[in-house]
């Protein structure tokens, strides 16, 4: 599987600089093997992702990503539905998709050997518009708590969303929302709504925890109202999976869904998606990821 023309996309900034030293590190591996490697690094998300289309435009034999589940996101925007395969050299702070296909998240050297042994795996996205994610939409208080974390200067990195999480939490109260389960209506009060393609987000949260990444569905979990305390005792379940059994939680699996609440901003993948309401239907098999 040598003699591919594959493009390196580095997002340098990512995980406090690691970006730019795992970049180097797999770049000379992936030179090393053979392969012919484009390095693209974009001076803003908006260059990122233009570079990232032309590559795709280009016909790349793959494009890979050196960063975390933001630059993912961009990537997906120009590989869906083009077989061009997504390969991985985590270097965020979550990487939640490289946890999905296995890829090492601390060896660039060892990322690098997923792209070099060529092998594919096709999954599904999730797509609302013209905008697709790989992971869940978040469309509730952890939505809230995204927007503050955005919006602080200090702390950096995990610390900054704690900080946020205590904040929002002071005031939050149940949301009133209306979805649209696959044509059938729910008018509910919710903690969040959260809409996954993958079964986890935010550095190992598995909200959607049983989330297939290719059975053509979407995994819709509802946190249904709950105290302020219950929802601090439930958090670290969430990095087990084990909140499935609160009496709180519902789980669907949906082909679309339509979400609506008033003032909320979802996320997906992490990024800003966009305003709610929002539909959301599974893109089947429209992604193929090295793996």
């Amino acid at each position: 599987m040598t003699d591919r023309d594959i493009a390196l996309l580095t997002n340098p900034t990512a995980g406090k600089g690691r970006g730019a030293r795992y970049r180097d590190a797999a770049l000379a591996h992936l030179r090393a093997a053979g392969l012919t490697v484009r390095n693209l690094t974009g001076r803003d998300a908006d260059e990122s992702q233009d570079l990232a289309h032309q590559a795709v435009a280009d016909g790349v034999d793959a494009l890979v990503i050196v960063g975390g589940d933001g630059m993912v996101h961009l990537a997906v925007q120009a590989l869906a539905g083009t077989g061009i395969p997504l390969g991985l050299v985590p270097a965020g702070t979550g990487n939640d998709v490289a946890r999905y296909f296995d890829v090492p998240r601390r060896d660039p050297r060892a990322a690098a050997d997923v792209v070099i042994g060529g092998r594919t795996r096709v999954v599904d996205l999730a797509r609302s518009g013209r905008q697709y994610y790989l992971t869940v939409l978040a469309a509730g208080f952890d939505a809230i708590v995204n927007e503050r974390a955005n919006k602080m200067t200090w702390p950096k990195g995990q610390m900054r969303y704690n900080l946020a999480t205590l904040a929002e939490l002071r005031t939050f109260e149940p949301i009133p929302y209306t979805l649209d389960l696959d044509g059938v209506a729910h008018h509910l009060e919710a903690m969040l709504v959260a809409v996954g393609n993958g079964p986890s987000f935010g550095g190992g949260l598995r909200i959607t925890e049983g989330a297939l990444l290719d059975d053509g569905l979407l995994d819709v979990v509802i946190i249904k109202p709950m105290s302020k305390a219950g929802l601090i005792r439930t958090y670290p379940k969430l990095f087990k999976g084990t909140h499935v059994t609160h009496p709180q939680y519902e789980h669907h699996r949906v082909r679309t869904i339509t979400v609506a609440a008033p003032g909320i901003v979802s996320y997906a993948d992490g990024e800003r998606f966009g305003p709610l309401p929002l539909t959301v239907e599974c893109a089947p098999g429209a992604l193929t990821v090295l793996t």
